[in-house]
């Protein structure tokens, strides 16, 4: 069927040359194809502005998580200065004091393991209130809070520091 068209054409070639499309044609199909062209750039142009606008939505949800994350990490010097300082130097004193209280655990680990108990329990209060401070409206109320539980810690320390090292002389004393 192929090699028929082709012989066709071939034995006919003059006779479709001798028709050319009138003026008028050209004219249509040139006004067709620049509407076919403009329609091309107005989608373009959507698609890009479909773009820039879920660009600005998601630079938009960005700041405002940051600007609420930022609301969270409010610090006890940011509400009282004062006594960010002491809970600065209980919380570097509570440090060397529980550094002091491990190195007992291994004479006296059920002691050792009572009195980490009780400092847990402490530790989780002091979350609660450093979880509670961006939100409370009484800020410095909870930033006394703070202090006050990290003084309490420094001197549960220090009293398990003294309990231990009366139970050391004791076992010593009783030895001999």
């Amino acid at each position: 069927m192929n090699n028929r068209l082709e012989t066709f054409v071939k034995e006919n070639r003059k006779d479709f040359d001798v028709f050319e499309p009138s003026a008028s044609l050209w004219a249509k199909i040139e006004t067709g194809l620049d509407s076919k062209k403009k329609e091309k750039k107005s989608v373009k142009l959507y698609l890009w502005m479909s773009a820039a606008a879920a660009i600005v939505v998601v630079f938009g949800l960005v700041w405002l998580y940051a600007g609420k994350a930022r609301n969270h990490d409010l610090e006890i010097a940011d509400v009282n200065a004062a006594a960010a300082q002491k809970e600065i130097q209980f919380a570097s004193l509570i440090t060397e004091k529980r550094d002091s209280l491990a190195i007992f655990a291994s004479a006296n680990p059920d002691l050792y393991k009572k009195f980490t108990d009780d400092l847990k329990k402490l530790d989780e209060d002091y979350e609660r209130l450093k979880a509670e401070l961006p939100t409370t409206p009484n800020q410095v109320f909870v930033v006394k809070a703070m202090v006050k539980n990290r003084e309490i810690q420094l001197n549960l320390l220090k009293q398990q520091l003294l309990i231990i090292n009366q139970v050391d002389d004791y076992k010593k004393v009783n030895q001999i």
